[in-house]
């Protein structure tokens, strides 16, 4: 792969001296570029796109580099590749910072707004966490059997979520949120990245990714009831600050995090990865014993 990554950055005119695989798909240049490969051609377009709006919108994301001929990005043997200029700031390792956890809300919150002018522009496909659980979520479950969750479990979250959904706002959300993708320097939000699964769907999504996301270090670091509560506190209150939550919102909130969680588990039985599994079903029996806990927040 490193000779086609050589190859590809002649389009461009960079040497590469130094080059480190971040995962699959993306590479580091010389500590300044970033290359991302892609196989479809629509989706690299609506991405690149999306950059452009929020950046029109003063939303801090990557500056795309064009190539020598002036292109965005390059088709090379069937693929597609974009390079981006890598931005300052690093992910946060402090993940029960209080103050950065309030940060979090608030650049959600920012990034929700410019999204908004975005979905103007282009448009994304519907989608809907509720159809998700009641669709191939409610298969794969039934399908294992119900061996990691229970029916009723199962049925008490997707049955109280249905009653809030109606009441909950729609809107182009990043939909995977975490420390990884958004970027701080000096404690200060300095960029957003990877829009690659972005969609409409609610966008308190956004938020409970991203407080489920905290519960997944089983280390020594691994968050208490009251820290993780508090960082709950601090991104709700956070997000609030920019964009406020209506009612209904913050009364779902446990209940969507208990959606990802059982998507999570109906993900890793999928791949037939029963400890992960196992471990999303840990997490959602944790967000259960929060539930009066968070709703006592609002």
């Amino acid at each position: 792969m490193e000779e086609i990554i050589m190859q590809i950055l002649s389009f461009w005119g960079i040497e590469n001296k130094q080059l480190i695989q971040i995962n699959p798909s993306v590479w580091e240049v010389n500590n300044s570029y970033i290359i991302k490969k892609y196989n479809d051609k629509d989706k690299l377009e609506k991405n690149i796109k999306i950059s452009e709006l929020l950046s029109d919108c003063k939303i801090p994301v990557a500056k795309i580099i064009y190539t020598i001929s002036k292109e965005k990005y390059i088709e090379f043997k069937n693929d597609y590749f974009l390079i981006l200029k890598k931005m300052k700031g690093n992910k946060i390792v402090n993940f029960k910072d209080r103050i950065i956890a309030h940060k979090m809300g608030c650049a959600i919150a920012q990034l929700h707004v410019a999204f908004v002018e975005c979905e103007k522009e282009i448009e994304f496909e519907n989608c809907s966490l509720l159809k998700e659980m009641k669709g191939w979520i409610r298969k794969s479950l039934t399908s294992n059997e119900w061996k990691i969750i229970s029916k009723e479990e199962y049925l008490r979250t997707v049955e109280t979520l249905e009653g809030l959904y109606n009441y909950l706002p729609k809107q182009l959300i990043h939909r995977d949120v975490h420390f990884g993708n958004f970027l701080f320097f000096e404690d200060n939000l300095s960029g957003y990245i990877d829009f690659d699964l972005s969609q409409r769907n609610i966008r308190i999504f956004d938020i409970c990714y991203f407080l489920t996301g905290l519960l997944a270090d089983e280390t020594e670091k691994s968050f208490t009831k009251t820290e993780w509560i508090q960082n709950v506190k601090s991104v709700i209150s956070g997000y609030d600050s920019i964009n406020k939550l209506n009612t209904k919102e913050k009364l779902a909130i446990p209940y969507v995090m208990e959606c990802i969680e059982i998507l999570f588990i109906a993900y890793f039985i999928n791949i037939n990865d029963i400890k992960c599994a196992q471990n999303a079903y840990n997490a959602f029996q944790f967000i259960q014993f929060c539930e009066n806990d968070i709703k006592n927040l609002i």
